[in-house]
């Protein structure tokens, strides 16, 4: 049986038909998005019990979903950039060829939804009909896909109107097939337009609209039509006038991107009347306005969080996004109130819950209840702090694009580049230290550039190269660039930077040098404040201990570059010779 399609787009009903020859499903349902549609599948992913519904007094419209055991996160050594040149695809990412790996995944999908429903989701990327809007369709075996990709974009018939006979989309294949981690494969074909994820049920790997294509193919689609695909936050910053700024933030994993996302100015900040506004937590689209300017818009629709850790205290605005509307994967169920629980939330874990994969669960045994990648996926709209601009078709302008990592000693707190090439550089060495939570290493150095490592779709040195060009052609309009440490500690591990709240005013010395309002000293690596410039009011920091997390280390940055040579060398004669330049000219400086 197939439901009525809801189109009589050529290229859309060509390629849903192929899928069906392919896959071979039971019968076809259409996404149109509407409420009652919605409901309908929340009741039949209860009755498969693939959702469990829970306490709707409690968490209205809330619902838990367990994957498989062997099915908890993004798998980087099972994605694949599929270009027809491996050269291409760069040193950082898996390749395939892509005749070979459309043989491939043809053969693993072939048939796997006999008996199955295919759902044809149309969705979103940026609101719908805006500058910025990219439209997709993924076709899927799972009412779990389609209940989060209507959380997390813009889905529905008005896609499918807005699209209209253009063959400009990008076509997306998931089958669960038998969640064999063995054949799981998620494939990006950037010169096709095309997605295919196979064997898994994880949403890192299964939302398609996520990583997949929202960095992954739109980095390259914005190298290839000249705009900008980032794995930022994007956040606003009102003073006590009503003005509002801001800023883009490329954070690597472990470093404090949502919280800083979803930010809550300290008591003498609010007392005064400044407000922080989210406009995304994961990802900016960034394309230069009829102004000159860039301008940045969140192409997603909700979050798609790590539970653990999310609490009143550390982001009262995240755990307020979860009260409503919201999927969580792979936490604890408390069977005494039908609600859920998970590390870091409070220290009261229930007595009677199942853990994560469903088992009887007891808090004293030393496991864990949540998975320690459980997620949830909320409506950004329920966040208390979620920015009047959040719709807007045109984006919002961007002042400063700040870069940072986790590092005991090397980088201050803060600092400035020198110009846009500068700031690419500063971004392009982008590193964080493990913790002992991440490997048995600890302060093992990783390079995430731009925090892009996993997501950049093709060659990362042609990645840097285009963010040179960009900075080329917007020229005095450009953002100011920045990087940020939080994460300085003493001789004991302790951190001497509170933090949270409190990196509101680092904010707001960033947002005072982009007006020309504060000076600064010049180092070997840039542009770093004077301690006096950082607003100490109400903050529990002497400003000797703020002097010492402003330090530039000559010795330390010495090494550094040695770390930085070795890394660049992995990309060989495609590494743009500005970036040599600009790491030259640092070495020089340090050693002057």
């Amino acid at each position: 049986m197939t439901g009525k399609a809801l189109t009589k787009n050529p290229s859309v009903l060509a390629w849903v038909d192929k899928m069906i020859a392919l896959v071979k499903p039971q019968q076809v349902v259409w996404i149109d998005g509407s409420q009652e549609q919605i409901d309908a599948l929340r009741e039949e992913g209860c009755r498969t019990g693939e959702m469990i519904r829970l306490n709707q007094e409690k968490l209205p419209d809330c619902y838990l979903h367990r994957t498989a055991v062997n099915d908890v996160a993004r798998v980087e050594d099972r994605t694949f950039i599929c270009c027809p040149e491996e050269k291409d695809a760069g040193p950082t990412n898996h390749w395939m060829e892509p005749s070979a790996a459309y043989k491939m995944l043809e053969d693993i999908a072939r048939g796997s939804y006999q008996g199955r429903t295919m759902y044809v989701l149309p969705y979103s990327m940026g609101p719908v009909g805006s500058p910025f809007a990219k439209y997709g369709i993924e076709v899927t075996d799972s009412i779990y896909v389609v209940l989060n990709m209507v959380i997390m974009t813009r889905a529905g018939q008005a896609v499918l109107d807005a699209l209209g006979d253009s063959a400009d989309w990008i076509r997306g294949l998931h089958c669960r097939c038998d969640i064999d981690e063995s054949k799981r494969y998620i494939c990006h074909f950037p010169q096709d337009d095309t997605i295919i994820s196979v064997n898994s049920g994880y949403g890192g790997n299964v939302l398609l609209g996520k990583k997949c294509f929202a960095l992954r193919i739109a980095s390259y689609l914005g190298h290839k039509e000249g705009w900008m695909a980032e794995h930022m936050l994007i956040l606003g910053v009102e003073d006590p006038k009503g003005d509002i700024r801001y800023v883009a933030a490329a954070f690597p994993s472990a470093c404090g991107k949502t919280n800083l996302a979803m930010l809550i100015p300290p008591e003498t900040y609010r007392k005064k009347g400044y407000k922080v506004w989210c406009v995304g937590d994961d990802i900016a689209w960034m394309r230069i306005g009829p102004d000159g300017r860039l301008w940045a818009c969140n192409p997603e629709n909700g979050f798609f969080g790590v539970a653990p850790g999310t609490n009143e205290k550390s982001n009262p605005n995240a755990l307020a996004s979860t009260r409503r509307g919201t999927i969580f994967t792979n936490v604890a169920h408390n069977l005494d109130d039908n609600t859920v629980w998970w590390e870091g939330l409070d220290k009261n874990p229930p007595r009677n819950a199942l853990n994560w994969k469903g088992e009887k669960w007891d808090s004293t045994d030393g496991s864990k209840g949540a998975h320690p990648n459980s997620r949830f996926t909320a409506p950004a709209k329920n966040c208390p702090c979620v920015s009047p601009k959040f719709d807007s078709p045109e984006g919002v302008p961007i002042s400063a694009i700040i870069f940072g990592g986790r590092r005991a000693r090397t980088a201050p707190l803060v600092y400035q580049s020198e110009d846009w090439n500068n700031g690419v550089f500063v971004g392009s060495i982008m590193a964080s230290e493990t913790t002992a939570a991440a490997t048995g290493a600890v302060g093992v150095v990783r390079r995430d550039p731009m925090a892009m490592l996993p997501f950049c779709g093709y060659h990362m040195a042609d990645y840097w190269a285009h963010w040179l060009d960009m900075g080329r052609k917007l020229g005095d309009k450009a953002p100011k660039i920045f990087h940020v440490n939080w994460f300085r500690t003493d001789d004991e591990g302790n951190f001497l930077w509170p933090g949270f709240g409190d990196n509101l005013r680092v904010l707001e010395w960033i947002l005072a040098r982009c007006e020309g309002k504060v000076g600064a000293r010049k180092t070997a690596i840039g542009y770093v404040p004077h301690v006096d410039d950082i607003n100490r009011e109400g903050l529990d920091v002497s400003r000797d201990t703020l002097a010492g997390i402003l330090n530039v280390d000559k010795g330390l940055w010495l090494q550094e570059v040695d770390g930085i040579r070795a890394f660049y060398a992995r990309f060989g004669d495609r590494l743009p010779a500005e970036l040599t330049r600009q790491l030259d000219k640092m070495d020089a400086a340090l050693k002057a």
